[in-house]
């Protein structure tokens, strides 16, 4: 197997844009894309231009008819049929849609392919991780889900065990789905509580159909949940499920909409227990899946303070390269923003709150605490479906 890591990357997947004023601003793709290239990240990974997903891989997620309806509306955007999720307001119709919806779920695909044939120990699309899309519509900003159709890959290609973890601030709703009566994909979505925030699922007892139960995971976080609680959370469920699953891949969504300065959600996360969780994620692969790491983008919508970092940061822990928090930004990338964009560029790696401190449940919980109130809502729901203590 190869040690190196692959960067998934084709300039024209920056072509999926809703249009100007839309929040899924592609500059976020292309900013981030040149911060990789300032830290000489480039060098460090192999960076590879998969194909586009074609007709037979969309169908082991989408349906047909619905893949046929995304067509249309690429061809013609002001006859998409809006029974399928096209031409709303979160998801109008664009000229091109299919190809680059193709082109950005092609390289989730080849990312798990990668990983999956020992060409590389660990693949990063952060393009990816639009995991809203349903089977049979588009959904919050999301057209095919990427995530879904590489999961359904590996398991195509073989693979028994594959564990998902998602902590955008929404719920991983369409991952969840396709995989609902599958006990071989185990999904834990971390994400704002249903109540607050879209698509107003993800709730603690949703745990997978009766022939896969306990293999859907939700911890449903009260809105201002900030670094120590949901670092808490995090390390409250994850590690002690995937231990127990023993995934032979794990991929992981890391939407950055969690950050306190996100405009569509009300979590206050910062940037760097985002990164921390990155760690966690990849030390979790090395520790249960022999290395084996798909990581995705995801939401993300302060499109110049937070997304290019957070991304960045990932890339490097994928490329055994972390970047230090503390590093300076090079000034080359913070004229680029300027000129791309006209706002000022953050400075530093960090948003100062490294190193983030949290207190682990072992340490007991207090019952009259929210968050500990979510977190054991989420255990007692499904750990003893899976043979654990709640």
């Amino acid at each position: 197997m190869s040690g190196r890591a692959q960067l998934m990357w084709d300039e024209a997947v920056t072509g999926y844009d809703f249009g100007s004023g839309h929040p899924m601003d592609p500059v976020r793709l292309a900013l981030t894309r040149r911060l990789v290239d300032a830290f000489g990240l480039d060098r460090e990974v192999e960076v590879v231009a998969a194909k586009a997903a074609g007709e037979s891989t969309l169908r082991l997620v989408h349906r047909e008819d619905y893949i046929a309806a995304v067509r249309a509306a690429s061809a013609d955007p002001g006859a998409a049929d809006q029974s399928y999720g096209l031409g709303t307001m979160d998801d109008p119709a664009f000229a091109g849609m299919h190809e680059v919806s193709s082109l950005i779920a092609g390289q989730s695909v080849g990312a798990a392919e990668a990983v999956w044939r020992g060409e590389a120990l660990h693949a990063v699309n952060f393009a990816g991780g639009l995991h809203h899309a349903m089977p049979g519509g588009a959904s919050g900003f999301c057209i095919y889900n990427d995530a879904s159709l590489a999961i359904a890959r590996l398991l195509e290609l073989g693979a028994e065990r594959v564990t998902y973890v998602d902590v955008d601030v929404h719920h991983g709703d369409g991952v969840q789905a396709a995989f609902w009566d599958d006990p071989r994909v185990l999904t834990i979505s971390l994400h704002e509580h249903p109540r607050t925030l879209f698509p107003q699922t993800g709730w603690p007892e949703e745990t997978g159909a009766e022939s896969a139960e306990g293999s859907a995971v939700n911890v449903a976080l009260p809105a201002g949940t900030g670094d120590a609680g949901w670092l808490r959370a995090f390390h409250a469920v994850v590690p002690e499920l995937i231990a127990d699953f023993r995934p032979q891949v794990l991929v992981t969504q890391h939407g950055a909409d969690t950050h306190f300065e996100d405009p569509l959600a009300h979590l206050a996360v910062s940037l760097d227990a985002q990164r921390a969780v990155q760690v966690a994620c990849h030390d979790l692969a090395h520790e249960h899946a022999d290395g084996r790491w798909v990581a995705l983008g995801g939401g993300g919508y302060a499109v110049v303070d937070v997304v290019p970092r957070s991304w960045t940061h990932l890339v490097a822990i994928a490329a055994g390269r972390a970047v230090a928090p503390e590093t300076v930004i090079p000034e080359s990338w913070r004229q680029e923003v300027f000129a791309r964009t006209r706002q000022l560029a953050p400075a530093r790696m960090t948003d100062g709150r490294w190193p983030v401190r949290w207190a682990g449940w072992e340490e007991g919980y207090d019952p009259a605490d929210r968050l500990d109130q979510a977190v054991l809502a989420t255990r007692r729901a499904v750990f003893p479906l899976r043979g654990l203590l709640a």
